[in-house]
Formats: structure tokens, sequence, C-alpha cells
């Protein structure tokens, strides 16, 4: 079997949740416009070290966007969102402190790594290049507000950085974080991963898939106010046997329901 990082992620949020996506063949439908405008950024990007024009790139990728009645949050609009992805593909290209030599074969990597005999742990790294002269993993990140930089170090606990290090062996890994707000900003975060924190990692992913094929499945309660994790989980209607509600937020793919084989196990 094929795991990932977001199916790690998944688990150890919430097993039940993670049955729902992985076995059960439930998926969150594409209504977030903050997801799916950071998909067309992420393709402008690639334009930009592609010698491509990025500005038209995005404009293309987020076109078919406009009409599709998405989840906006905050003051968002599609022309806003438009306007802020211009602005931040100028101030990036004018910082000019990214450089990815062979953009082609160091921008959407693909690493694989058996964890076992029969499993295999996959990750798409978003670019191998240089921040600053220093070479180094990179992942882009779109967001409406700014990512913490205090205390320092804090980068470090980051489990997706980790996870690509210990996929790749790259110790200095980098996030440049493109700020959508008001006046737009764009973060250069850059932090070392140890050994340590890669071994870990790769135990952590060890014990995680034995307990997937084991079939524990357990349900976590995120309902603890104020915080409430669960009322905004797409998988809330299965948990509360409300087909109203997984309607409207999921779609599940064909043949999933062919999976009793999982009770019976558990």
């Amino acid at each position: 079997m094929l795991y990932s990082y977001t199916q790690i992620s998944q688990y150890l949020t919430c097993p039940r949740r993670y049955r729902h996506r992985y076995l059960d063949g439930w998926q969150e439908k594409d209504t977030r416009a903050a997801m799916l405008f950071g998909r067309a950024f992420e393709r402008a990007l690639a334009a930009y070290f592609l010698r491509e024009d990025p500005t038209a790139v995005l404009f293309r990728e987020w076109a078919p966007c406009q009409n599709q009645g998405l989840q906006y949050s905050n003051a968002d609009t599609w022309d806003r969102m438009l306007q802020q992805g211009i602005q931040l593909l100028e101030r990036f290209c004018q910082d000019d402190r990214v450089r990815i030599r062979q953009p082609r074969r160091n921008l959407q990597i693909k690493f694989t790594r058996a964890v076992s005999e029969k499993n295999d742990f996959v990750a798409y790294v978003d670019a191998i290049g240089t921040l600053d002269g220093t070479r180094g993993l990179i992942e882009w990140k779109t967001t409406s507000s700014r990512y913490a930089e205090e205390p320092d170090g804090l980068l470090a606990l980051d489990p997706q950085l980790v996870c690509y290090s210990w996929m790749t062996g790259i110790s200095e890994v980098a996030q440049v974080v493109f700020v959508r707000k008001r006046l737009v900003e764009v973060q250069y975060l850059h932090t070392t991963i140890s050994d340590e924190q890669r071994r870990e990692f790769g135990q952590l992913v060890e014990d995680t898939v034995r307990r997937i094929e084991s079939a524990q499945f357990l349900p976590h309660s995120g309902i603890r106010f104020p915080q409430n994790p669960c009322g905004s989980c797409p998988y809330i209607g299965l948990c509360l046997g409300r087909q109203d509600l997984a309607e409207a937020a999921l779609v599940r793919r064909p043949g999933a329901e062919q999976l009793g084989w999982l009770d019976e196990l558990a």
C-alpha cells in the first residue's frame, strides 16, 4: 500500500476520519476558494521558474473558479484574490531570493521510500533550490495571515517539513509564505531538521502504519469548547449519521462501498 504525509496526518488527527476518507471513499468537495487558489498560485510559481508568464498562468488557472459558487472566507472575492496573487508574484520576483536550477527536474519532485515489505511512502516536494544562497527543500504556502516566527526554532517543529527532510535526507528546509492581506507580504522562513527528528518521524510512520493495518479506527472526538475541531470537520455528517450534512460536504468515489470486511477485521 502507498502512504503519504497527508494520510499519516489524517490518521493521527482522527482515525475514524482516516477511514471515512481513505477506506470508505468519502472525499471533501472542492468548494474552498483558498484551497483552489493555492493550487492555481503554485502553477503560476512554476511558470515563473520555467520562464513563462506567471500572471497569465495564474489567470488561466484561476479563471474556471470564477462562477463555481465557492466558499470564500472573510472579505475574499474571486477578483480580490486574483489581484492579491498578481501582487504577490510581483513582490516575489522583485525580492529575487529564490533560485531553482533545472526547474523541470527540481519542481514538484516525487520521492518514494519503502516502510515495510509491502508498503511504500510517497512525498511530493514543491522544490529543491536555494534561498539566499542556502540549498535545501522549499515549500510554498499561501495564507491570509502571517506565519509565526517566534520563538526561534519554531519552524523546525513543522511535521510536514520534518517528513520531507526524512524522505530526502536533506536537513536544510525553507517555507516561502505568500500572505494575502491588504498589504501583501512574502515571508522567507528557514530552519534545519536534525537527524534525531528524522529518526523519530520514521518511527512514527512505522507505528501509524501498523495501527492502520490492524484496523484501529477509533474516533477522536474534538468536542471541547471553545475549540471544536469536530465542528469544522467535513466528515462530521458521517459521525452524526446525518446524510444531508455528508452529501453537502463530501462525494464518494465509485466502488468504495465494498468494504464490509473492515468491520469484521476490527
